[in-house]
């Protein structure tokens, strides 16, 4: 049955993780504090940005007899154990509630696709200010994650319910033919009719997926998937074990699966490798990471590390993050069939390590929590400033190095489900910014610049869906993509969001960012930006450094007025102005140090190409 188309390498290092630097402290006025609650109409608060358009779900994915979604139920008490009746009838209320949640987002040229656990939907985001819907596809399974390569979309699948077949109907018997669990692709060839080709099942199934291109083997992709739910049985998928590593070296659990995806025949998809990146790689035991539990009186829980949530990959150098339950790990992925440990964290400050995101040089990275699973409140005054946060990593050696954390400031009530979620870089020069989905906590945009003391310069937030009853919802992810800020909305929809000009960035840094366009987008599938040698982005470094002082007004003043000269001028410079510039930046940026001298030597860089470009 088609899918229902609905038209319009040494052991590593363990770090443990102390108390770092705080994120400031929400402002006294701080206006996403106390909004009015409301599914269409509640209080919205925004700094610094701005809703460009919303779009509510299509008619199929949502239930009309409660388009806002159903109530939580109440949370069981956090020692009883998974098997435990009340945490087993949680967990399934949970999944029916949701049965129509938006999920992650994938984008390729003009569009926009937004996984659902009920299926994807497909949006044309460029013919226009406004979103248009262009197919919606109905796939139940959960969580449906998506990403996109060419003309081929994959499709993370974990739920039981899930068919082969994409039906509607579930599966109701425990050991059954027609469960799928594991990674769909589609073929979208045609966007309109997209046509399923191949489903890679799975042990596990698939909570999230990742794309690994690897620039040496152009005839395949990899996706690195990652199943954290329950083993299905062996009866069901032959070579499946729940065992523990001690009775079973071959159990499925503390390994992912890498598929290999032939691009000529991709029909042929099947995996290739379950590497063992938890193991002891001196003595070679399976489990050799966190073993579950507390770290001490007052710290968190943390999940035993027997999977990963999400990795992400940056092939340029040839590295991968990895937020995997008890542990934050970095990877060796020059060999994407066989990635490798280089290093490993836990903080004790951490429920479950749950997404990572490099900056654009690949010297740092940054981890999430997901405490309280996503559909808890956990951003309310009384909860830690530094659980469900994020932590901030600086890479020196291969080796991860703590550096501070960051969470959304604005406390928000006990009916908003928050904590911290998806996000990715805004290609700013010269600063590592990045924007991330709080869930009903709201977009955050902060910059990590200081590793240590990041700090929050735009938000976008609304009042909690109801006012009595948590009913999950918020922002799954938040994704930069050319220009604007793609949000997929659990029980709303899909939100465009803009920048607008601070004191925190500047008009011109905003242009610069906006010079960057991208033909793909998959945010676990991480490439180096890189800016033109232009007026605009000098200019963004100019404003950089007058921020910071390094820069006076007099010398910026002078520098502006040459790149004003330069630009109008039938010559390409004029005279040596711009090397003379150039040198007396150079001689700063060696007594400056940091973002700062980056800054300098960058600016520097532009004036001389400018030179260069009159010598030519």
């Amino acid at each position: 049955m088609k899918p229902l188309l609905l038209c319009a390498s040494a052991f590593a290092l363990i770090l443990v993780v102390e108390a770092g630097a705080q994120s400031p402290a929400p402002a006294a006025a701080d206006p996403r504090v106390g909004l009015k609650p409301g599914f269409r109409n509640g209080g919205v608060a925004s700094r610094n940005m701005e809703l460009v358009a919303s779009m509510p779900k299509p008619r199929g994915f949502f239930d009309p007899a409660s388009p806002g979604g159903s109530p939580n139920p109440p949370e069981p008490a956090e020692d009883l154990p998974r098997t435990d009746p009340a945490v087993l009838a949680y967990r399934e209320t949970i999944t029916k509630a949701l049965s129509f949640a938006n999920s992650d987002l994938a984008f390729s040229g003009n569009y926009a696709v937004m996984g659902s656990f009920h299926g994807f939907n497909t949006y044309d985001v460029e013919s226009s200010g406004k979103p248009r819907l262009v197919t919606s596809v109905v796939c139940p399974g959960g969580q449906g994650d998506v990403s996109i390569y060419g003309t081929l979309l994959f499709m993370s699948v974990e739920q039981t319910l899930g068919r082969i077949d994409c039906g509607t109907g579930g599966v109701q018997d425990k050991v059954s033919a027609e469960r799928f669990r594991g990674v769909r692709i589609f073929d979208i060839s045609d966007i309109k009719r997209p046509r399923q080709i191949a489903a890679v099942q799975t042990c596990r199934g698939s909570h999230t997926h990742t794309l690994v291109v690897n620039p040496k083997d152009p005839m395949n992709v990899y996706l690195y998937g990652s199943g954290t739910s329950g083993v299905r049985p062996g009866e069901e998928l032959a070579g499946c074990s729940d065992a523990d590593p001690k009775d079973d070296p071959n159990t499925s659990r503390f390994s992912i699966d890498v598929i290999q995806v032939p691009l000529a025949a991709p029909q042929q998809a099947h995996i290739v490798n379950r590497p063992r990146i938890f193991s002891d790689q001196t003595t070679g035991a399976i489990a050799a990471l966190w073993s579950g539990g507390n770290h001490g009186t007052g710290t968190q829980k943390t999940s035993e590390t027997n999977s990963c949530h999400d990795i992400t990959v940056f092939p340029e150098i040839g590295l991968g993050a990895g937020a995997c339950a008890g542990n934050g790990i970095l990877l060796d992925i020059s060999d994407p069939v066989h990635p490798v440990r280089l290093d490993a964290a836990t903080d004790k400050n951490f429920a479950y390590w749950h997404s990572a995101t490099f900056n654009n040089d690949g010297t740092k990275v940054v981890f999430t929590d997901e405490w309280g699973g996503g559909t808890q409140p956990r951003c309310r005054a009384s909860d830690p400033r530094d659980w469900g946060a994020d932590a901030v990593f600086d890479i020196v050696d291969r080796k991860l190095q703590f550096r501070g954390y960051f969470k959304m400031p604005a406390a928000q009530t006990d009916q908003e489900n928050c904590v911290a979620h998806n996000g990715s870089l805004i290609p700013v020069p010269g600063r590592d910014i990045m924007v991330q989905a709080w869930y009903q906590g709201g977009v955050s945009v902060f910059d990590f610049t200081d590793s240590a003391h990041p700090v929050e310069i735009a938000f976008f937030d609304r009042g909690p869906i109801d006012a009595t009853t948590m009913i999950t919802g918020g922002y799954w992810s938040t994704y930069w993509y050319n220009g604007k800020i793609f949000a997929s909305e659990i029980a709303r929809g899909l939100d465009v969001l803009k920048l607008t000009p601070s004191p925190y960035l500047s008009q011109h840094e905003l242009a610069a960012a906006t010079l960057v366009h991208a033909s793909t987008f998959n945010p676990q599938a991480q490439t180096r930006t890189t800016w033109p040698a232009t007026s605009l982005v000098a200019r963004a470094y100019l404003d950089q450094l007058l921020r910071t002082k390094t820069l006076d007004a007099g010398t910026a003043d002078t520098v502006g007025k040459a790149l004003d000269r330069a630009d109008s001028s039938r010559r390409e410079t004029p005279d040596g102005e711009m090397v003379q510039l150039s040198a007396g930046l150079d001689r700063r940026a060696e007594a400056a140090s940091g973002a700062e001298a980056g800054h300098l030597r960058a600016l520097s860089a532009i004036l001389k190409s400018y030179a260069g470009r009159a010598q030519r």
